[in-house]
């Protein structure tokens, strides 16, 4: 294609290009227009190598919490928002996959089909034993339950039991470990951080025959000082809450996860979040997620790789209570975020995206943790 006209196109896919939300959400009426843009530019142009084909080599992390539960919306997904999550999986045909298949396939930088995704589910809330279990049995998906022990143990309202867990296993579940009192982890010491990881290993045992091999972070949160604990464990994999796709270039150990609850699990955003591609980054600053007072507002930068580099100018990054986030370019592949402001204490998180072919989007994030004073 001329360079002429691939410019005007690139400056015509920006100019129509919207506001995508913190969650991944954007205005249903805006994103139809805008995938209807890209797909025109396509079939006009014949610019098919717009962000690059499909992936063969990443997958779609999804994660849920409660279900049906509505006391608690951003936590928990309607039964009705399930089952619709369900029936997108039939007719798309998704490739549901066991969370430790994929990594490991992608460890060995092996190919997945197209639209690989693994289900998860934090917190083994009764409400998963009662409600989403008979029906993923049914429609026969594998499933990875987050379980902190220390609920269990306790035998706390509307959680489930041993007993449930261990019928769960032999349907075909895996377990993965959320420490034993499910804690924010980066503001505890380390010493008692190991302590909770292997109590709560203990109990896998005791109760389950073997100690999990997967870790999720409590609420998401992670720093250097809790990564280093979690593999010095010998877990293979840990996961957080931030949106974005695994692929071979992931960190292992800060793996993203797409949230589904009532808020944000309509069937368009299913639909979004397991049509999403990976957004290829590397030297992510800062490292470390936790974010004290010299550092927050953080220096965050990092360098696009892959597919994505060819289209960088189509990168929008929007920050947790600052919206759209002013880039600035280092070199032809370095960018480097600019906010307005530090961060109140919490989770604050960040998502960067860039529009592909036929709706799709290529998708990096990541979460911080601002402790309270």
């Amino acid at each position: 294609m001329p360079q002429g006209l691939k410019a005007r196109n690139l400056r015509l896919v920006r100019a129509r290009m919207t506001r995508f939300q913190i969650a991944g959400c954007a205005c249903r009426l805006l994103r139809r227009t805008l995938c209807c843009t890209l797909a025109g530019l396509a079939v006009l142009t014949g610019w098919g190598g717009f962000a690059g084909a499909a992936a063969a080599t990443s997958a779609v992390v999804l994660m849920y919490q409660r279900f049906g539960d509505r006391n608690v919306p951003s936590a928990a997904i309607r039964i009705d928002q399930f089952e619709a999550h369900l029936k997108v999986i039939a007719e798309r045909g998704l490739n549901v996959m066991a969370l430790p298949e994929i990594l490991a396939a992608l460890k060995a930088r092996r190919s997945l089909p197209d639209r690989t995704v693994a289900l998860t589910v934090d917190g083994a809330f009764l409400s998963f034993y009662t409600e989403a279990w008979p029906r993923l049995r049914q429609a026969e998906l594998p499933v990875t339950l987050f379980v902190s022990t220390d609920a269990i143990d306790e035998g706390r309202e509307h959680y489930m039991s041993w007993q449930q867990i261990r019928e769960v296993v032999r349907g075909g579940a895996t377990i993965g470990n959320q420490t034993a009192s499910h804690s924010q982890m980066p503001t505890l010491g380390r010493e008692r951080n190991d302590r909770d990881i292997k109590r709560a290993s203990r109990r896998f045992e005791e109760e389950l025959g073997a100690r999990p091999e997967l870790f999720a972070y409590p609420y998401g949160a992670m720093s250097l000082a809790v990564r280093e604990v979690v593999l010095e464990n010998g877990f293979a994999a840990a996961l957080g809450h931030h949106s974005g796709v695994i692929h071979p270039g992931s960190r292992f150990h800060f793996l993203p996860r797409f949230p589904m609850n009532e808020v944000h699990g309509d069937a368009e955003r299913f639909r979004l979040a397991a049509d999403a591609l990976p957004l290829e980054v590397t030297d992510i600053t800062p490292a470390d997620s936790l974010l004290g007072p010299a550092g927050n507002p953080p220096n965050v930068g990092f360098t696009v790789a892959g597919r994505a580099l060819a289209y960088i100018d189509l990168l929008t990054c929007y920050a947790s209570g600052q919206g759209k986030v002013r880039l600035e370019r280092i070199g032809p592949a370095r960018v480097e975020l600019r906010f307005n402001r530090a961060f109140p204490p919490g989770r604050p998180r960040l998502n960067c995206t860039m529009p592909a072919r036929q709706g799709r989007w290529r998708w990096f994030g990541t979460q911080f943790l601002v402790p309270r004073p």
